[in-house]
């Protein structure tokens, strides 16, 4: 089993609240639980979103190093008007 560490957290009270909900309708075990469960999806978005801003920087770059022609801006708009 990994280590475990105690920490205190402060939470608004509608938070509270629904953790306690969460918890009485045997939806989750314990509170802990429910904290855990709620971070490993912070985790999860928060690594998500760092590999978007990294795969967006690839493209910018991949297109600031890319020689073919682009479409023109008047043709972009035009493809955009005819929809």
């Amino acid at each position: 089993m990994a280590k475990v560490d105690k920490i205190s957290v402060a939470l608004p009270s509608e938070m509270v609240d629904g953790v306690r909900e969460a918890v009485e309708s045997g939806e989750y075990a314990t509170v802990s639980e429910v904290i855990r469960d709620a971070l490993r999806d912070w985790t999860y978005k928060r690594s998500a979103h760092q590999q978007g801003i990294a795969d967006l920087r690839q493209f910018w770059q991949e297109a600031m190093h890319d020689e073919t022609l682009g479409v023109s801006a008047d043709e972009v708009l035009d493809r955009l008007e005819r929809k």
